[in-house]
């Protein structure tokens, strides 16, 4: 359980986008607001995506928090019990929160994810270092160019989910690496 709790570390900083030690709104608004800039989403494209992130961070990760702000401490917390609870629905659950959110970062609904698409996302979230985002896709094997949408989303599924320390997991490579 440790590796799994340390994994879950991981994806807490990878969502407080301000890196200001919680998860908040404000961390909300600035991912949404960086994504749809960056794409230069405009009118009812970009109030669609901005609703559809909101939807995705209330569903998925402020669930544990009632709506409020997350600190580590709760994100994990609330991990560990549904993990605990029933595995196999916290990884269903995993998997609809990646699907989720993997299909609005899909701008152009291709169900696969380019090089520019992918630097935009994570800048979005936070991650501002380029050659370390570009090092990431790398390791999600891209063909001509692309990784399919579903392998992201198995990516990460795995990362959340999986105890298997002998596993290759691409996503706890690119944590592993900086990212």
């Amino acid at each position: 359980m440790d590796y799994l709790t340390s994994k879950w570390k991981l994806w807490f900083h990878s969502l407080d986008v301000n890196h200001d030690g919680k998860i908040s709104f404000e961390d909300v608004e600035e991912s949404r607001n960086k994504f749809t800039d960056l794409h230069q989403l405009l009118g009812d494209k970009a109030s669609g995506v901005k609703v559809d992130m909101e939807k995705w961070w209330n569903t998925y990760i402020f669930k544990a928090a009632g709506g409020g702000e997350l600190s580590e401490e709760m994100f994990v917390k609330s991990n560990t019990e549904k993990y605990n609870k029933d595995k196999d629905a916290f990884v269903k659950e995993i998997n609809d929160c990646f699907n989720m959110i993997f299909d609005v970062i899909d701008t152009n609904k291709d169900r696969s994810i380019e090089l520019n698409e992918f630097i935009y996302a994570f800048k979005a979230f936070g991650h501002e270092n380029e050659g370390l985002v570009r090092k990431a896709f790398q390791l999600l094997n891209p063909k001509d160019g692309l990784v399919p949408l579903r392998d992201i989303v198995n990516a990460w599924v795995s990362f959340v989910t999986s105890t298997d320390q002998s596993k290759p997991d691409a996503i706890k490579q690119a944590f592993d690496a900086g990212f």
